[in-house]
């Protein structure tokens, strides 16, 4: 899961060709033995929630051992955050790469670009692809090869409390400007803000932004667009949500004040995804969890946005065990396994057949977020996507703390752009 995309420093494409780097398996004999029985050691970097989805993770990826007795599976957790540039780190110097990462969707060109990833076309980890839908399935293909599964596919909705909802004699709102109403009425009802806005992570950002019509760049022309006046319209609409009292928001920490402050009642509302479900019931607003209520974001006044976002399963090409590595990949993407997640997490599958097992189709979270991410806008599939939330997240920051005006930060956030996207208009 997601706990926000990080703000990592631009790395410079290194421009690499991955030689024979080993991972940190250790599974130097590791493979497939002649009679075809697989062997050795598979790390795994899960990049998921710690304190819910981890776990969860954590049993059903050891749980593959039961299929293959024979080989080892090194779980691993690594913060969010950290995982881009950790990973690149590793694969750039051969030494301490898993053999498989839990890449957000962003990162997979990345990744393939630089030549740290093994095409999986032709392999195990590809087992009936046919099945993954559509849009979860867009992210893992650069250059016309796959390089990844997806594991699962999310987009993002407001999460309200329906007690404060009732509380303050208010529905949920369906406009930025409904939003702003519904906002006044509970903090003159109840004494409580209205909405949690994100201030350190521009992902947050971007429904605000396609709900003015605009976006981070246009790929298909490559023109960046975060600087023209919808981009700039977007960051006086966020900016004028905190300064009215509406939402509250900030500079650090994010998740952790969001999810804090919404589990304990203090905020009505926060833009959220499936992630989040899991540790919002462990709140204490949630003990019921019939409490929590998700709806569409607001829309702007161009419409309603939300951002496509996932995980994705990538195998190292350096690493030493590439047949586990496709079996595991394979394992962990499966149908059957997408199920327990659904299940156990409210995470959406990125398998068609799975949405039609009792388990995902009877479970109110995925019921709700699968039209919202079927609508969801598409990022840009291009390596430096995950890039592009570094500065655009300094603008962002600065813009809602008064240090920057809207018109400012949109157009310093687009001088960097241009920087980064060689021969982009």
């Amino acid at each position: 899961m997601r706990r926000g995309i990080a703000a990592t420093a631009l790395v410079a494409a290194l421009g690499v060709t991955l030689a024979a780097c080993g991972s940190d398996s250790g599974s130097k004999d590791g493979g497939s033995k002649g009679s075809g029985e697989l062997s050795g050691t598979v790390t795994w970097w899960d990049t998921s929630t710690v304190g819910s989805e981890d776990k969860v993770f954590k049993k059903i990826a050891e749980d593959f051992t039961k299929k293959h007795p024979k080989v080892t599976v090194k779980y691993v957790n690594v913060p969010f955050g950290d995982a881009q540039n950790k990973f690149k780190n590793a694969a750039q110097s051969g030494s301490g790469a898993p053999d498989v990462i839990r890449s957000e969707v962003a990162w997979t060109p990345d990744f393939a670009n630089l030549g740290y990833l093994a095409p999986l076309d032709g392999t195990a980890a590809l087992k009936d692809q046919d099945d993954f839908l559509k849009q979860a399935a867009a992210s893992t293909k650069y250059n016309g090869k796959t390089y990844a599964v997806p594991q699962v596919i999310d987009s993002m909705g407001i999460f309200y409390n329906k007690k404060i909802f009732k509380d303050a004699g208010v529905e949920v709102p369906k406009t930025v400007d409904e939003l702003k109403a519904v906002s006044a009425k509970i903090k003159q009802k109840t004494g409580k803000t209205g909405l949690y806005l994100r201030g350190d992570d521009a992902y947050w950002f971007l429904s605000f932004l396609y709900g003015e019509g605009g976006d981070m760049v246009n790929a298909d022309t490559k023109t960046v667009t975060i600087d023209n006046a919808a981009g700039v319209k977007a960051l006086k609409v966020v900016k004028d949500l905190v300064d009215s009292g509406a939402a509250k928001t900030d500079a650090t920490d994010g998740w952790n004040n969001m999810q804090s402050a919404f589990k304990d009642g203090k905020v009505a509302m926060m833009i959220n995804g499936p992630w989040a479900v899991a540790d919002t019931y462990a709140g204490k607003e949630f003990a019921d969890k019939a409490n929590l209520g998700i709806a569409p974001v607001p829309a702007g006044s161009a419409g309603q946005g939300a951002p496509q976002g996932g995980h994705n399963l990538a195998v190292y090409a350096g690493s030493k065990n590439l047949d586990a590595s496709y079996a595991f990949v394979e394992y962990m993407s499966s149908p059957e396994v997408q199920a327990q997640v659904g299940k156990e997490l409210s995470l959406l599958p990125t398998r068609t057949s799975v949405y039609g097992k009792t388990e995902v189709a009877t479970n109110e979270m995925i019921t709700f977020f699968k039209p919202v991410v079927e609508k969801s806008v598409e990022r840009p599939w291009i390596p430096e996507g995950g890039s592009l939330f570094a500065p655009l997240v300094t603008e962002y920051t600065k813009v809602l703390t008064n240090q920057a005006t809207p018109e400012q930060g949109a157009k310093t956030a687009g001088e960097s752009y241009r920087k980064l996207l060689k021969d982009w208009k």
